[in-house]
């Protein structure tokens, strides 16, 4: 398997319902991952992106939370329709998606 040029992280933090956190299960961070699964099979870049589930990037408030490095980028809030110009722009592009960029005072 090759090395991939970008890892994506994507939050899957579940905490009870109540926490005073929050957590990016509570908002859509299901949907997103597997959204991020689905582009990701169908452009078949396998050698290219590398997709994880993570536990919790931080910005709770701010989820669900996309992490990306090489460059260390953080995304929020992503939703499923956010997923497909993360990876046009950002992931196979080469250029970050600057109005889903958390602020710089978050990330």
């Amino acid at each position: 398997m090759a090395r991939p040029e970008k890892h994506v992280f994507v939050c899957s933090q579940a905490r009870p319902p109540g926490h005073p956190r929050g957590s990016c299960a509570d908002k859509g961070c299901r949907e997103v991952l597997d959204e991020f699964y689905f582009q990701f099979q169908q452009r078949q870049c396998f050698d290219k992106v590398a997709i994880t589930a993570t536990g919790c990037l931080g910005p709770c408030g701010s989820g669900t939370n996309v992490l990306v490095y090489p460059e260390g980028i953080m995304y929020g809030p992503v939703t499923k329709d956010d997923v497909a110009a993360i990876f046009d722009e950002h992931l196979l592009g080469g250029t970050p998606v600057d109005r889903l960029k958390v602020p710089a005072d978050v990330w």
